[in-house]
């Protein structure tokens, strides 16, 4: 067995095909391919799921992964303790909705590189649904997600509350929508709408907010941070959780603004995901109190906590 054929193993895991992997590592998709064959080989397992669309980590992959992420970090803080500062321990893969980026994650991942500064944090724009797969699957090593008071968490991951928030309306400060201090779904329904794309939590809270029959659509996107920059070029409002808008540096330029919803009280979470079993590196769970001391400087509502997980309630 040598070191390379997990790092080989890990890449594939991490980008979802031989060929992403391969570009990664700068290496040839048939020489990766034949160095994981030979490690199932020597192990006398099966460590991927190879089809069409890519290659995943298999079922007996899972359950060795913890053991090789072990070891491949043993490796990385033996190297650090020789001197040698020019390697990256080890790539923090989180895949987020794009929610509390400016005031939450970004100070979080500044704090964090104050620990690990040869660490690479590799943010993952992506949908509810493959934020859960990713972690469940070893792609990803955590997730930011928004949740709903009784959404559920799938029951292998481990669910800590950061941020808790209300549904608001992000416009431009020269809309007419800007002019009033409360808005209601009256006043929304004249004017056009920048949309989550489904699989989003927003776009769930939108419709449900509209009762089905939005307004205008202008465009739909992926993620809180298109949204702001489509509503700041004057494409319409957006709903969004308060805690992605206030201190966002459009809303500090003055460029965009919230307004609060007068018939709507929803609450919001946002959620730092990630999965219950096996080893934590100690760069994933620095990375993760980083975001939760970020969040209690933020003065969250509540103790942050880790909820039961076949459901999110919210905090008192």
């Amino acid at each position: 067995m040598r070191l390379e054929q997990l790092e080989y193993l890990m890449a594939v895991t991490q980008y979802g095909s031989l060929r992403r992997a391969g570009e990664h590592l700068h290496v040839s998709q048939p020489a990766l391919s034949e160095a994981v064959a030979n490690l199932e080989r020597e192990l006398g397992v099966s460590l991927l799921d190879r089809r069409r669309t890519g290659a995943r980590i298999s079922a007996q992959g899972q359950d060795l992964l913890p053991a090789m992420v072990e070891v491949l970090e043993a490796v990385g803080r033996l190297r650090t303790a020789a001197g040698d500062q020019g390697v990256v321990s080890r790539t923090v893969r989180v895949g987020t909705v794009n929610a509390g980026t400016s005031t939450l994650v970004v100070p979080a991942v500044h704090a964090f590189r104050e620990s690990f500064p040869h660490t690479v944090v590799e943010m993952v724009n992506t949908q509810q649904g493959e934020i859960h797969q990713g972690l469940v699957e070893g792609t990803l090593d955590l997730g930011l997600d928004n949740a709903l008071s009784g959404d559920d968490v799938p029951p292998d991951l481990h669910a800590t509350v950061l941020l808790h928030g209300r549904a608001v309306v992000c416009c431009r400060r020269d809309s007419p929508l800007a002019e009033k201090e409360v808005l209601t779904v009256h006043d929304l329904r004249r004017h056009p709408v920048v949309t989550m794309r489904s699989g989003y939590l927003m776009h769930r809270l939108v419709h449900r907010l509209f009762d089905g029959a939005l307004p205008p659509v202008s465009a739909s996107t992926d993620g809180a941070e298109m949204g702001k920059l489509l509503v700041a070029e004057g494409l319409g409002f957006t709903i969004l959780p308060d805690y992605s808008v206030a201190g966002d540096p459009l809303t500090r330029a003055g460029t965009i603004v919230l307004r609060p919803l007068a018939e709507d009280r929803t609450s919001v979470t946002l959620l730092c995901l990630r999965r219950r079993a096996g080893h934590v590196p100690p760069t994933v769970r620095r990375l993760h109190a980083d975001l939760v001391a970020q969040a209690r400087l933020q003065g969250t509502r509540g103790v942050v906590s880790d909820p039961e997980p076949s459901s999110i309630s919210r905090t008192p």
